[in-house]
């Protein structure tokens, strides 16, 4: 029985994912738990398996059946095959052919060949008792679930998040902004691109992730009063996220290397990616290589370990050249709520959480030595790291408590297919839009 719906039973949902489960994205995983917590039955898709060593309780805690569909089309050619002639007898395989052929038109791509052969699969094995579909990114997932959704008459909503806003092509956006039911976004930022591509923005809404902080590791009661001054106990720099470009790892390093010479400090990085073995490279050219601890890929544990090791947390996002760029990225606020202090940059929707001063410093994006300026007057200044390290945990407490977003993605949910009228938001994200 669903909590939000009295005697209703509760409805079966298939959450379409990249990759299940994923150690990047806990934002994901926090959702679904917290969905299932309040009586949302829900079922799993993905279309890939991930490759990452280890993964976070949180996944522990999510009792959604899992399936897999082919990552690629010819590693299961029978399985897509028998997708495709069952898939071509239901209600909506026209409706659904007709619009794959015009984004193919516009995208002759192999990837939108695997969309639809995904699609075929995923439409064709549903339950015969799933009343909705919900893909998390606007990409290839909804992609996928929009052509199966077609297929089926099924409704389907979607989250949005950051690349795949920033990517993505605008007249493949505005298809898909008019045939979903709603679309949650997590920033501000983001929400004010979407509107721009659709005639019926009342779909859609702002959906901070936020922390579920009753399954967080509480904070350390006090940290260490370093200042850089003793070569003997340096101040930590942790942070943390995919070495892709738009993290800036390339600024921080050079950053870190103009920082003056009678300050001493520790680099600790946590996170995989792409850009691995160039920023050891660098790190070694700036000749900073013996101060820089890259950790990889970690499990939660070991993350929350760092977080208190670390004296503060700086993460230098920018605007890649692909135009992929950040969020809000989760990671600042779980450094706020371990009591960081937090230098970071004005990119994206990283202002909506952090002013500068204030609860946080932040400087322009790809601007190497304005970051080491800010990173010095925190190694170098405990009180002002306390200060700021402060507000940043009160603004997270008050503002970024996630069980707000998740009520209202449940209910959204559960509510009968026959009804579109979306249910209200708080004030708080009312004024945010």
């Amino acid at each position: 029985m669903s909590a939000l719906s009295g005697a209703r039973v509760a409805p079966r949902v298939a959450v379409v994912l990249k990759g299940w489960p994923r150690l990047s994205e806990t934002f994901i995983a926090q959702e679904i738990a917290g969905l299932e917590a309040r009586g949302v039955a829900l079922e799993i898709w993905s279309l890939r398996r991930p490759t990452d060593k280890f993964h976070h309780p949180v996944h522990d805690r999510v009792a959604a059946r899992i399936v897999y569909l082919p990552e690629y089309l010819k590693d299961d050619p029978q399985r897509v095959v028998a997708g495709w002639l069952k898939a071509r007898r239901l209600p909506g395989y026209a409706v659904a052919r007709k619009k794959f052929l015009a984004d193919l038109a516009r995208d002759p791509s192999a990837n939108r060949l695997r969309r639809w052969g995904q699609a075929l699969v995923l439409a064709a094995e549903l339950p015969a008792g799933i009343e909705r579909l919900y893909a998390h990114f606007l990409h290839t997932p909804a992609s996928v679930t929009r052509y199966a959704a077609s297929m089926r008459s099924l409704p389907w909503s979607v989250s949005a998040h950051a690349k795949d806003i920033w990517t993505s092509q605008p007249w493949d956006i505005a298809g898909k902004l008019t045939d979903c039911t709603w679309l949650a976004t997590c920033t501000a930022i983001g929400l004010h691109r979407l509107k721009e591509l659709t005639s019926q923005p009342d779909r859609l809404r702002l959906v901070y992730h936020g922390l579920d902080f009753a399954h967080l590791p509480a904070p350390s009661a006090e940290r260490p009063r370093r200042d850089g001054s003793n070569a003997a106990d340096p101040v930590v720099i942790l942070s943390i996220g995919r070495r892709v470009e738009k993290k800036g790892f390339s600024d921080l390093l050079q950053a870190l290397a103009g920082l003056p010479r009678d300050l001493h400090w520790r680099f600790e990085h946590v996170g995989a990616g792409e850009l691995g073995n160039a920023l050891k490279a660098q790190a070694a050219a700036l000749g900073i290589a013996d101060r820089c601890t890259w950790h990889g890929a970690q499990p939660q544990k070991a993350v929350f370990a760092a977080y208190a090791r670390a004296d503060l947390f700086v993460l230098a996002a920018k605007r890649a050249a692909d135009g992929d760029q950040d969020g809000l990225p989760n990671v600042l606020m779980e450094a706020a709520h371990q009591g960081l202090a937090i230098v970071s940059t004005r990119a994206a929707a990283i202002g909506e959480f952090i002013a500068d001063g204030d609860n946080g410093l932040l400087v322009s994006p790809g601007a190497p030595d304005e970051l080491a300026i800010a990173l010095q007057h925190l190694v170098r200044d405990p009180d002002l790291r306390l200060r700021l390290s402060g507000r940043a945990r009160d603004v997270v407490r008050t503002r970024f408590s996630f069980d707000a977003g998740i009520d209202w993605i449940a209910s959204a949910l559960g509510q009968p297919v026959e009804t579109q009228r979306l249910p209200e938001f708080t004030r708080e994200a009312r004024a945010a839009e």
